[in-house]
């Protein structure tokens, strides 16, 4: 018995004696597994599959390690065995794939190995058949492969083998396993909608599917399910989820590939408080489940505005206290004309207290460290000033506080030996996320993250987003999300202020999940197609179905999609999702396994009325 499961021999051997038809490797059908015996199985006689995880020959006696995906036994040839079995165990190599027929014994109190589930035993072989060889390993399969990434995905299937990703794998089977077993009692039906679809602007681009029937035309892979769940809700099957595979046709990244799984949700009749709540509970159930973890019963909550202010993005990791602070005010008795340049032009000067650190030494290096990841966001400069032993400023732009020290320590808290940062900025965005990302650096670089999960929702999101580059209003998530009720009568005169009925779930600092009230009202939705550039004949030309389902009686509704690939990688303590999906594509968008996207033959794309443009060559 293993996991409620009981191994056992499907052929009586005694049975299929004489029968020609029965091939002789049935015999070897495993009867346990290789994280399955313990002390009490001793004097047992068992047959174990697996692969040859170490291989050691000391001449008299031969040990072997036997793993399956259960665990690892050790197998010992003694040096009774017969000149067969001997020669047959000294033929092994590492993950040659064998059947081994042997008697479980204890180990020697000396041998006993507490680091493994059945190191309390071994199995004496009586019999060792090969099912399979292996050649020379690209890589020593173990815990962990320190292989290159593309080394790894070429060989995926041995990579697979090692003991990361088996845990890994394992995990996300029990996640999405524990999700499906909540949502079952809570009366939601697991729907699952086409993967052949028509194309729609969802914000990224559209991997398209050429149709061979219908020449010139094509279908879209689904970037989500978010048009059909709707169409479900106005249906009427007013709780459905799918574990659903969505495709993006974008740069891949470390927590982003070009296929993801997400949880796709959706409910009728009901508030963002509503679903906000269900998650938390299904989370809640999860995480105990799976990884013995108790989440509070409700998530923090945060506005977009709040959470910018404060952390510098809209997904903060609030495992680490280092909150941004804004010192406009005091800024504006300086005569420090950075600070009063950003002020006088509409920005904001922010601040920011790193704590003193036993050994840390604040040097310039370290500042300039800092200096260059608030860059990328768009700082232009970092000011800095030490905190002495005495509670004196020395250093960087403490002159312009000559006389504001207190204000300014009592505004940051700040104590002798800290290091204070500050960021003016014309734009409050900028001046945010420039600081966020120093935030962020700080948190990992002093190591001031603490253990474990925590969740927070970010709320009141603004529903539009102007594109400088096409001088259009663009929805900030996606069109489909209903604006707050205050906002609706001014969408079209002020539609930089309108906050959308949008949240997203946020864990340890990533997105993991997002959400939102859906309009269900068509006129309401042509308004927000209208503001986002498109026009009323495009719209129906490329919602139209969507349109004329809200016309017949569409409910009030909204949902949510958590992302189960980066839901796991947080779980299981990773930063790329590569490591808990099976089979992804590298950073270059590429499966070395299987060299895909590859070209084909010329007859497929006659078939599919499709020439293929070459580039020109300068």
């Amino acid at each position: 018995m293993y996991n409620g499961v009981t191994f056992v021999p499907v052929f009586d051997k005694e049975a299929l004696k004489g029968n020609p038809f029965m091939a002789e490797e049935f015999f070897n059908k495993r009867t346990v597994t290789c994280g399955q015996l313990t002390a009490a199985d001793n004097g047992r006689k068992v047959v174990l599959n697996g692969w040859v995880h170490r291989d050691r020959n000391h001449g008299a006696l031969h040990f072997i390690n036997l793993r399956d995906r259960y665990g690892i036994t050790q197998v010992v040839v003694d040096d009774d065995a017969s000149p067969e079995l001997s020669a047959t165990a000294a033929s092994l190599r590492m993950e040659f794939c064998v059947a081994v027929e042997g008697i479980v014994r204890l180990r020697p109190d000396s041998m006993v190995n507490k680091d493994m589930h059945t190191g309390e035993v071994e199995v004496k072989a009586i019999r060792i058949d090969i099912l399979s060889t292996c050649p020379a390993l690209p890589f020593m399969i173990d815990e962990e492969t320190d292989a290159k990434e593309d080394t790894r995905l070429t060989y995926r299937y041995l990579d697979l083998r090692s003991g990361g990703m088996q845990k890994r794998i394992r995990l996300r089977h029990e996640f999405v396993k524990a999700i499906r077993q909540y949502l079952y009692t809570t009366n939601f039906y697991e729907i699952e909608t086409p993967t052949l679809i028509k194309s729609t602007p969802e914000g990224a681009r559209d991997f398209l599917v050429p149709s061979r029937l219908y020449p010139g035309k094509f279908y879209a892979l689904p970037q989500s399910p978010q048009l059909l769940k709707q169409i479900l809700m106005v249906s009427g099957f007013d709780r459905y989820f799918q574990i659903a595979r969505c495709y993006r046709d974008e740069d891949a990244r470390g927590d982003r590939q070009l296929e993801f799984t997400q949880l796709d949700m959706e409910m009728s009749f009901v508030t963002r408080d509503d679903v906000l709540e269900l998650i938390e509970k299904l989370f809640g159930y999860v995480f105990d489940k799976v990884m013995n973890y108790r989440l509070p019963v409700k998530f923090r909550r945060l506005t977009y505005h709040d959470s910018m202010n404060t952390y510098g993005n809209d997904k903060p990791d609030l495992r680490f206290d280092l909150p941004i602070v804004d010192i406009g005010l005091l800024a504006t008795k300086t005569n420090f004309d950075a600070f009063t340049g950003a002020l006088a032009a509409g920005g904001v000067v922010k601040a920011l207290r790193v704590p003193a650190q036993e050994g840390v030494s604040f040097s310039r290096k370290f500042i300039d460290g800092l200096a260059e990841a608030a860059a990328v966001y768009g700082a232009r400069n970092l000011g800095w000033i030490k905190v002495g032993d005495d509670g004196t400023f020395t250093g960087g732009v403490s002159k312009f506080f000559a006389g504001l020290e207190d204000e300014l320590s009592a505004s940051l808290e700040a104590k002798p030996g800290d290091l204070l940062l500050f960021i003016a900025h014309p734009q409050w965005k900028k001046a945010c996320t420039s600081m966020g990302a120093i935030r962020s650096k700080l948190g990992k670089d002093l190591g001031l993250i603490r253990p474990g999960f925590e969740f927070c929702w970010i709320i009141d999101f603004p529903l539009f987003e102007f594109n400088e580059e096409t001088e259009h209003w663009e929805a900030a998530h996606h069109m489909f999300s209903m604006p707050q009720t205050e906002y609706i009568s001014t969408l079209e005169s002020d539609p930089g202020s309108v906050k959308g009925d949008l949240y997203d779930l946020v864990l340890n600092g990533y997105e993991v999940a997002s959400g939102s009230i859906r309009i269900h009202d068509v006129e309401l939705q042509k308004r927000i197609f209208r503001i986002c550039n498109f026009s009323d004949e495009e719209a129906e030309k490329r919602f139209g179905f969507l349109l004329d389902a809200f016309r017949y009686g569409a409910p009030p509704h909204g949902g949510i999609a958590p992302g189960i690939d980066r839901m796991v990688m947080i779980m299981a303590e990773q930063t790329s999702i590569k490591e808990v999906i099976a089979f992804p594509k590298n950073t270059a968008a590429i499966s070395p396994m299987d060299d895909s996207p590859s070209e084909v033959d010329g007859k497929q794309l006659d078939e599919l009325h499709l020439i293929i443009k070459k580039q020109a060559t300068v």
